[in-house]
């Protein structure tokens, strides 16, 4: 086993510093038009492999439960461990932790495609929905359509998303999670869903730049740029390897010095992730410059000393200034 510290380890160390200095920017691009936000959201995505009783939820403000899986006439397929999300209402709630459904995820777009492209579908969809809201007593939904395309396809992610926003309750929550950057697909979600969304959650992890800091600050510009307003930016960290999808947990089990580092050799297969450092300098810049923090997962976290989470929490808490 290897474990390297990150090749833009310096930038890390600098945006560490800038954050305790209050004087983080990124570009001067960001700099015209970040600001400070009132409240800075930290949303944790958890599957149904999560354990409920290992929740921190004094660490978190939103949890995102992944995935509710869509047909293309509207229905849904059976939730997985719907029991799980019920005792995640439960105990969230009891500590003021808001709790989301999340449709859909990767490899689900030909289904979004054709239910959104016709008004029985669409309307099928909104209705099926709203029960589950109804019944598990969510404070929202949250979108995650990979990827709707430029063109007809934002058009119709459009109409979704603006009958989903008549039909939930005002105060119910309406979000999507989106493409890193660039145009290619970052055009399918049109400038005018944004006023119809509470805010954004960026998917800033896989790909070839799977959770570098030029891939974060990319994202952070690309949807800045475009015009989505920064307190509606939620930015997203990995808690996961590339390529092999590892969790950050199984890391630091096989060498607890990983958390240091964000290259690391498992089994003798380079794998690429967010040690401790980069994940507290990501939060740094995010609470500059945006609404808050995702990240994917929480069921991949350590429960030590090494807890991601955890690290996110000194931040955000001051703990760390």
């Amino acid at each position: 086993m290897q474990i390297e510290l990150a090749k833009n380890g310096w930038v890390v160390g600098i945006i560490l510093l800038l954050c305790a200095c209050s004087a983080l920017k990124t570009s001067s691009e960001i700099e015209s038009i970040a600001m400070p936000t009132p409240s800075f959201r930290v949303i944790a995505y958890a599957t149904e492999a999560i354990i409920t009783e290992l929740i921190s939820f004094d660490r978190l403000t939103h949890i995102n439960y992944a995935f509710l899986i869509p047909n293309t006439n509207g229905s849904f397929v059976s939730l997985n461990n719907a029991w799980k999300l019920e005792k995640i209402v439960e105990l969230g709630h009891a500590q003021g932790v808001e709790v989301f459904l999340s449709v859909g995820g990767w490899g689900w777009d030909e289904q979004f495609e054709q239910l959104s492209a016709h008004k029985e579908s669409r309307s099928a969809f909104v209705h099926n929905l709203m029960e589950f809201v109804e019944v598990y007593d969510l404070d929202g939904v949250d979108i995650d359509w990979e990827y709707p395309d430029p063109g007809q396809s934002a058009e119709n992610f459009l109409a979704l998303m603006t009958e989903l926003r008549a039909a939930l309750p005002s105060e119910k929550s309406l979000t999507a999670a989106v493409i890193a950057y660039g145009d290619e697909y970052g055009q399918g979600i049109p400038a005018e869903a944004f006023g119809l969304m509470d805010f954004v959650n960026v998917m800033t992890y896989d790909g070839p730049d799977h959770g570098s800091m030029e891939q974060f600050q990319k994202g952070l510009e690309y949807w800045l740029g475009r015009g989505l307003p920064p307190e509606k930016v939620v930015m997203g960290l990995p808690f996961y390897t590339r390529p092999d999808g590892a969790p950050y947990a199984h890391l630091v089990a096989a060498n607890p010095a990983a958390a240091k580092g964000d290259t690391f050799d498992l089994l003798g297969a380079p794998q690429r992730y967010n040690g401790i450092p980069t994940i507290q300098a990501k939060t740094c810049l995010a609470m500059q410059s945006a609404g808050g923090i995702m990240f994917w997962a929480l069921d991949h976290d350590s429960q030590d000393e090494h807890s991601l989470l955890l690290a996110i929490h000194r931040i955000v808490s001051g703990e760390i200034p």
